[in-house]
């Protein structure tokens, strides 16, 4: 036990040796919350107080679980493959999977992806003839995700006009689709295990009993039907639930439009009457400049829990502060610090450079391709939602499910058969009127159509036959051949790459059946005769399935159905890993969970970052201030951030002020480059919020561009004002908080409110002054 223990500073040891409480653990950025995790959840199977299949621990990515399991099998000498540690995806795939008849879905349920799902609601729009410019797929579909997130089923939800009231119906009709095919999507994984679990009492109570240590990672990212599934599981409201001992960071929680509620920290403190409440603020990643510019700044949100990061690594470097006069300038520059810390011998995948949104990385990219420098844009297309390896996928699917009518009509064409959109109508005709799949419905189209639909059918059937007795990484290779997927790339100009990608799947299924335990030889289907040799459930009377307390949870999927459940999983997945050495560029979401030596924030512009629509979203601007705090903390030794008197963005050039943050950062953690203006018009932000109204002539004094303004300004009481109200046929009203230029090129720079800053030519904008 001493082994496990010796390491850990006070605050961790204390969190990891808590009694069999409910606990809530704040964990600072780089406190060691996993080696917190992973060392808890190893004290208590080494002290005997419960058994590794007792415990369930949740984490929000699919890489986070791995590395705790790798963690926890070099600190005990146990079997980890049966623990039940993983996403809430994961663990709710699992659990449907074991009980689907009490869940009303056949066992080889399939798990639909974002596009999947997407294509399901398209088909939805069309078989009903609904508009899909007034109804978007993706409107539709944030809809229905929405909706289940909090819990809700289409006869729950309010709609409050005719629109809203279509939606609904929408939604009824989506539900209905998907249990005749027997899919589910990301969201249905989670809402239906929840309900599962509240209306059946033996079920619920089974598992409440079960898992007496649940642990959960990232609690701050949970929406409400994760924290009311996570309640259920812990038995809220009874004497017998499990310890729930949550780890999160209420400062790092960045993820709302996701529908992650920042709240339910402080609703779990209340609810469950936590006691154990620890703070863990020693950090071991960042210099103190860093995590001093990090706690002054998330100190002006409010509703805080409340942390102070500290660290024994010294002050190190001053956080250096650039201000370029454009994004080409800014570009420039972060490619010359960037050869200079090569050149030091930092490694190039130690250097990220971040920005807000994806439209900023267009002129950082061209900067670094026109540099040579090699870089790596994080988070791009992962390798099971390329095109070619998704059309792979669709015909596994059919091989495990026929009727799974997304991957039917993804392949029933491709590669093209002669399979026409007027032979899918009078399939789709036919599957309306019967109410069966499409796969089912061939038989009841006639004609040349009939035909080319039964050619296909016989070429899945025969593909199903052949490959029954086969391992997966067979069954894969012959799918790859006979569906002629290899031989249509071979035909491409630029087909070797995807011929790569779809060979490359046999090594994922080789892989992926040596890390499951099913063995290379095990045949990917699993028939009756195979499923009551395996071990499949046994059940009592109440349709639960009999378990010993300690054992883990039979292996009720086959290879097959295993593997297309890993693969819609890994392309959920919201993380990825950069490959080789080069620069790594990211968006600041993307880069929460990792950490860098050296870090460049861009883009630090008032209606950039902060984002421009978070000032019409309740507490928008904290959201951004917990974003920017996630951005500074990712830096290890040296943090770099710079903003643009100009941008060019979709098209147009906009004129910038410094973002809100510079004030709200310690000066002496900050080091100017360049030099810092103190009455710049674009730069500074107290002129326009502290200062009464002042006329431009009034503020010669200031520096050289008011006199140069004041000279070209008409006299007396025509010229504009900063501090003056005025009205925009478009904007509506205003205030005027910043003018740059003179005479006929004179630019203002106004807060409209509601629509924001906007920057317009005085000369041509046609404001009308208020007040006057």
């Amino acid at each position: 036990m001493q082994n496990l223990l010796h390491n850990l500073n006070p605050e961790q040891l204390a969190a990891v040796t808590l009694p069999a409480q409910h606990a809530l653990i704040l964990a600072g950025a780089g406190s060691g919350k996993t080696r917190v995790l992973t060392t808890r959840i190893a004290w208590l199977i080494q002290t005997q107080q419960v058994s590794p299949p007792g415990i369930l621990a949740v984490t929000f990515t699919n890489k986070a679980a791995k590395e705790m399991l790798t963690r926890l099998s070099a600190m005990l000498p146990i079997n980890t493959r049966g623990m039940w540690i993983g996403t809430f995806h994961g663990l709710c795939n699992r659990l449907l999977r074991t009980h689907h008849r009490d869940a009303a879905l056949p066992q080889t349920f399939q798990i639909l992806d974002s596009q999947d799902q997407l294509s399901v609601i398209k088909r939805l729009l069309k078989a009903n003839n609904i508009d899909d410019e007034k109804f978007p797929p993706k409107t539709v579909m944030y809809f229905i995700n929405n909706a289940k997130d909090q819990g809700l089923r289409a006869k729950d939800v309010e709609a409050y006009d005719a629109h809203e009231r279509k939606l609904v119906e929408l939604y009824q009709l989506y539900d209905d689709q998907c249990q005749r095919e027997g899919v589910v999507d990301f969201a249905e994984l989670l809402l239906r295990t929840y309900e599962l679990l509240s209306r059946n009492q033996p079920l619920r109570e089974h598992y409440q009993a079960r898992f007496r240590h649940i642990l959960v990672d990232e609690f701050q990212d949970t929406n409400n039907l994760q924290y009311n599934w996570l309640k259920l599981l812990a038995g809220h409201g009874s004497r017998d639930g499990g310890a729930l001992f949550a780890v999160g960071d209420d400062d790092q929680s960045i993820y709302a439009f996701r529908g992650a509620n920042v709240g339910n920290m402080s609703a779990f403190e209340h609810e469950f009457q936590v006691k154990n409440l620890i703070k863990l603020e020693q950090n071991y990643r960042s210099h103190g400049h860093i995590l001093d510019s990090a706690n002054v700044l998330i100190a002006n949100n409010s509703k805080r829990l409340g942390k102070n990061l500290r660290t024994d690594a010294g002050h190190g470097e001053q956080v250096r502060v650039y201000e370029a006069s454009s994004d080409l300038q800014e570009a420039q520059w972060i490619i010359e610090e960037a050869k200079s810390l090569i050149a030091e011998g930092a490694s190039r995948s130690e250097i990220a450079i971040l920005y807000r949104s994806n439209a900023q990385s267009r002129v950082i990219e061209h900067a670094l391709f026109s540099a040579a420098i090699p870089y790596h844009v994080y988070g791009g297309q992962r390798y099971f939602q390329r095109a070619e390896v998704k059309h792979a996928i669709a015909y596994l699917q059919l091989m495990d499910n026929p009727h799974n009518d997304s991957a039917f009509l993804r392949v029933v064409n491709f590669p093209t058969r002669g399979i026409g959109m007027r032979s899918i109508e009078q399939l789709q005709a036919a599957s309306e009127q019967y109410g069966i799949s499409l796969y089912a419905s061939v038989p009841y189209v006639a004609g040349k159509a009939g035909s080319s639909l039964a050619g296909f059918v016989k070429l899945i059937e025969g593909v199903r036959f052949e490959t029954q007795q086969l391992s997966l990484p067979e069954m894969v290779r012959v799918v790859l051949e006979a569906s002629t997927l290899l031989q249509h790339y071979q035909n491409e100009k630029e087909g070797a790459d995807r011929i790569e990608n779809l060979e490359q799947m046999v090594s994922a299924a080789t892989q992926f059946v040596s890390e499951e335990g099913f063995g290379q030889a095990a045949p990917a289907h699993l028939g009756p005769a195979a499923q009551a040799q395996s071990g499949m459930p046994v059940v009592n009377q109440d349709g639960i399935e009999i378990l010993d307390a300690d054992a883990p949870l039979p292996a009720v999927m086959s290879p097959l159905s295993a593997f297309l459940s890993h693969a819609s999983l890994e392309a959920g997945d919201n993380q990825a890993q950069a490959g080789q050495d080069a620069l790594q560029m990211m968006t600041v979401h993307s880069a929460k969970g990792l950490e860098f030596d050296n870090v460049f924030i861009t883009g630090l512009e008032e209606g950039l970052f902060p984002h421009e629509s978070s000032s019409k979203e309740d507490n928008g601007v904290e959201e951004e201030r917990r974003l920017m705090y996630v951005a500074i903390t990712r830096a290890r030794k040296r943090l770099y951030m710079s903003f643009s008197q100009t941008r060019m963005l979709h098209g147009q050039t906009r004129y910038n002020m410094k973002s809100r943050f510079f004030d709200e950062l310690p000066e002496e953690s900050l080091k100017w480059l360049s030099p810092k203006v103190q009455a710049n018009w674009f730069g500074n932000r107290k002129s326009a919020w502290d200062d009464a109204p002042r006329t431009v002539a009034s503020l010669g004094s200031d520096n050289a561009i008011a006199q140069k303004i004041a000279q070209k300004s008409p006299g007396g009481g025509g010229g504009w004002r900063i501090g003056e109200s005025v009205s925009h046929a478009k904007f509506g009203e205003g205030v005027i908080v910043n003018i740059e230029g003179g005479g006929g090129n004179a630019r203002a720079q106004i807060n409209f409110g509601q629509h924001g800053m906007k920057v317009l030519d005085l000369g041509i904008a046609k404001l009308e002054r208020l007040g006057r």
